[in-house]
């Protein structure tokens, strides 16, 4: 499969994604493992999921996706073979939301956990939190890193402005920089990403992992009959996916 680097200090990854925010909702454990297993057999060894993931479904708590992968690398032990990706800072909880520190301190390490896992290879802040400093967030990262616990960290829905000032909030401190930015961003709905986002990695080089980048079956075909939505609708299923 063909791979790049993912911006242009982030790690060598193949240019499709296989997104775990399924597993443990619509998608089982053992189809999961399936999925898993037959995307690292065809070289897709790039896995992105969240810690959140699926806490909207009735009796969830979050993590039923971190999880369901931490069981197929203990299972598997091919955990070298896979780049990982998750993220912290939606609602998992009273008092478990944001980008303060501490919370991320304590996000990391019961992802790691769930995850079966010693090391995250890209830490994604999975929505910008304009209360708490930039400095602050990104300096909990850098720990991380140092700490060995993560690899590279990313963004994801985080504004063109808040993705500059993040940007060079790392470059006047010293800090650990986004290498990575999750967008919403497909062939239908582009303007956001195309006016606000794109002049920004473009800039500073940054890497792009979009989501509901089929509109969420939208572009595939999935929806033919008359009275099939026009548009994706997927997104509003819930917030800051």
């Amino acid at each position: 499969m063909e791979k790049r680097k993912l911006g242009s200090a982030g790690p060598e990854v193949p240019v499709i994604c296989l997104g775990g925010n399924v597993y443990g909702w619509t998608v089982a454990e053992a189809e999961a493992f399936r999925q898993l297993d037959a995307a690292l057999d065809a070289g897709l060894n790039f896995v992105d999921t969240a810690d959140v993931y699926s806490r909207w479904v009735p009796g969830h708590k979050g993590g039923e996706s971190e999880t369901i992968i931490g069981k197929w690398l203990a299972k598997t032990g091919k955990r070298k073979d896979l780049i990982l990706a998750t993220k912290v800072g939606n609602e998992m909880g009273e008092g478990k939301k944001g980008l303060k520190a501490a919370y991320i301190r304590q996000a990391v390490d019961d992802s790691l956990q769930r995850l079966q896992t010693d090391y995250i290879d890209v830490y994604q802040a999975h929505q910008d939190d304009p209360e708490t400093p930039l400095e602050e967030t990104l300096g909990a990262f850098s720990e991380l890193v140092k700490q060995g616990k993560v690899r590279y960290i990313g963004a994801s829905n985080y504004s063109g402005a808040r993705l500059t000032e993040a940007l060079e909030t790392s470059r006047k401190h010293g800090l650990v920089s986004y290498v990575s930015l999750q967008p919403h961003y497909n062939l239908v709905e582009r303007e956001q990403y195309e006016t606000d986002l794109l002049p920004v990695v473009k800039k500073y080089r940054v890497g792009v992992i979009p989501y509901f980048s089929l509109a969420a079956g939208f572009l595939t075909g999935k929806y033919r009959s008359q009275q099939a939505p026009r548009r994706p609708h997927a997104a509003h299923w819930f917030k800051n996916t």
